[in-house]
């Protein structure tokens, strides 16, 4: 099977979430391995602060490589459907000719290729800043080389690859079991609303309630980058209070670069799918502010539920961490919630938010009669 180069860089959102996942993975577990080697010779003072690092180290491999992982297998039955959906008729032709669903599905093994790109950029990457980390990390009158681990590159780039191909192959069997004369008829890519009012307001409504249903994924990564860009930025800025300026740092750049891509996704997936209709509205006399109403506006209340969910779920990671991680370290850690950096980040929400909305406003006006129509 040929993915396009078009199609190829859909998947720089699966390359982007698997490079962060092993980036992180990579330096914690390294560092995690290299400090069991020289336990014996932590003193009993240096005792609580060592394993408070080593705990800190599980916490944070569990909670990126798990959660991110997760996100990646949505994100790749997402760029998995939205293929063979712009594919349909390829898809039905083959099926006409007497391939069987099995066997198309083994094509699809090549989507595993993203993940393999993000985790070996991710590993090389992790090695590449692994010193500064330990800087961060090593507890002070307790030296912890940087050693190699050969098993890292396999369990974090080779056995990923392996199980998202299959994984692909797999999704990509069920996801075809259509029938192929409906998919040689491929889709028409218009939201149908149930029915048509004359009424523009509640048209407009219809409208937006369709554009909903025919893209529940959207729904959940609008949801996701506003969750990623609230935890991730708070939590990042928070860190200064907790001793570790370079995890936050981290923490922050990785929370906004998959906010961004989630986004991006997202938005771009509607818009597109939505040209036609886009169109229509164009000539029927909408004006730009009811066109982007339309496509658009279903879609704030759940950047908002996305914004505060993410708000009480780096607090309650954050809490359970100084509370329980750093229990038994001899100076006491106090942790409450940042209002003056929950404010911050809302405004930069608001704006980040607004400059994407204007952004793809402004595409959506750009949408013409002529192009929509003759879009395949």
């Amino acid at each position: 099977m040929i993915i396009g180069i078009k199609d190829g860089i859909k998947l720089v959102g699966v390359i982007i979430v698997c490079f962060c996942a092993v980036f992180v993975c990579t330096f914690f577990l390294n560092f995690y391995f290299d400090a069991i080697a020289v336990s014996g010779e932590v003193s009993i003072e240096m005792r609580p602060l060592y394993d408070a690092q080593l705990a800190t180290a599980q916490l944070v491999c569990a909670i990126a490589g798990g959660f991110l992982s997760v996100i990646a297998v949505v994100m790749l039955v997402f760029y998995i459907k939205l293929f063979i959906d712009g594919n349909a008729k390829r898809f039905g032709l083959l099926k006409a000719m007497g391939y069987s669903s099995a066997k198309i599905s083994l094509a699809f093994w090549v989507f595993g290729l993203a993940v393999f790109a993000g985790a070996l950029a991710g590993l090389c990457v992790g090695y590449a800043v692994m010193p500064v980390i330990y800087d961060a990390l090593t507890v002070d009158g307790l030296d912890i080389a940087i050693g190699f681990h050969a098993w890292l590159p396999v369990a974090l780039v080779l056995a990923p690859t392996g199980c998202f191909c299959a994984f692909a192959c797999g999704y990509a069997r069920f996801a075809l079991r259509r029938n192929a004369v409906i998919m040689l008829k491929g889709g028409s890519g218009v939201t149908r609303v149930k029915k048509v009012s004359t009424n523009a307001v509640q048209f407009l409504t219809d409208m937006r309630r369709g554009v909903l249903r025919s893209k529940k994924s959207a729904v959940f990564f609008v949801a996701f980058a506003c969750f990623c860009f609230s935890a991730m930025v708070q939590m990042g800025l928070s860190m200064r209070d907790l001793g570790s300026v370079t995890m936050g740092v981290i923490i922050f750049i990785i929370g906004v670069v998959l906010s961004v891509v989630a986004m991006i996704m997202a938005v771009t997936t509607v818009v597109n799918g939505n040209l036609r209709n886009i169109a229509l509205m164009r000539a029927f006399g909408y004006s730009q502010k009811e066109r982007a109403v339309a496509v658009l506006a279903g879609y704030i209340p759940f950047a908002v539920s996305g914004f505060a969910v993410g708000t009480v779920y780096q607090y309650a990671l954050l809490k359970i961490m100084v509370s329980v991680i750093f229990a038994d370290i001899g100076q006491t850690l106090e942790y409450s919630f940042d209002v003056p950096i929950f404010f911050v980040t809302l405004a930069a929400f608001v704006a980040a938010y607004a400059t994407a909305m204007f952004v793809y406003v402004r595409k959506i006006n750009a949408v013409s009669v002529r192009s929509a129509m003759l879009q395949d």
